[in-house]
């Protein structure tokens, strides 16, 4: 709504500057086409993040009942535009537990990721198509899981152990991960190896996915439809920094 109001002020502004240099009902026609156009794509984009977001609510529901007290919110969706939208191949959201004490004070609890794995035509001129849409709620415990097994294939280092109590007391940075101030002495920062753009190691992690490092992404490779998922480095960060909150 912010972006909507600012744009309508900048049009209010510019609107008039350009009628009076131009004194031309053909610029009016444009920059109120310009500004029904701006404000059309960013009503879209609204609108199919909070399909999306209702949808991803409705399958916490059906298939965890064991959650009756729940954070949900798109982690990525923000900042896209509506063709960057249609070929998303994963949209993230942030889960979190909650309770209220006595005092009506929020308790946060554990956090979790929400991945909807989007396959090809999943959005279409009727909207959202969520037959195309693969869920899978990824728990913290799971989450240092996958990103021990991505890291031993990224990395030099192949000890599990030193890599997840880097991974639980570090941050997944572009190169690596760093150990933050305040960890056990016995923690190191691991460093990713350099590879070719075009490069790829894999490793076979589950019946639902292989892993693929490269030097751009995580890519997740999901066996059921056969589609390769590139999950950037700035995404990976952020979801990393999210769920090993405490």
């Amino acid at each position: 709504m912010k972006k909507i109001l600012i744009l309508i002020l900048i049009g209010v502004y510019l609107i008039p500057q350009n009628l009076k240099a131009q004194n031309n009902d053909a610029a009016l026609a444009a920059g109120v086409g310009a500004l029904v156009a701006i404000g059309a794509g960013i009503a879209a984009v609204q609108q199919m993040k909070e399909q999306v977001e209702l949808e991803a609510t409705q399958h916490i529901l059906s298939n965890f009942p064991q959650y009756n007290r729940f954070l949900l919110k798109t982690l990525d969706f923000d900042g896209k535009k509506l063709k960057d939208i249609s070929s998303t191949s994963v949209i993230t959201f942030k889960m979190r537990e909650f309770d209220i004490d006595n005092e009506g004070k929020t308790i946060l609890g554990k956090s979790m990721v929400l991945f909807a794995f989007t396959s090809n035509g999943w959005i279409n001129q009727y909207g959202v198509n969520f037959n195309k849409i693969q869920w899978h709620l990824i728990s913290s415990d799971e989450w240092l899981n996958m990103m021990t097994s991505y890291s031993k294939v990224a990395s030099a280092e192949k000890n599990g152990v030193k890599i997840k109590q880097a991974l639980t007391y570090g941050e997944v940075v572009n190169k690596g991960i760093r150990v933050k101030r305040g960890a056990p002495k016995s923690t190191e920062d691991i460093d990713f190896n350099k590879i070719g753009r075009d490069m790829y190691i894999v490793t076979d992690y589950s019946d639902d996915f292989k892993f693929v490092y490269n030097e751009r992404s995580f890519g997740m490779f999901l066996k059921k439809t056969r589609d390769l998922v590139q999950i950037g480095r700035n995404d990976l960060i952020r979801i990393h920094e999210f769920i090993m909150e405490h």
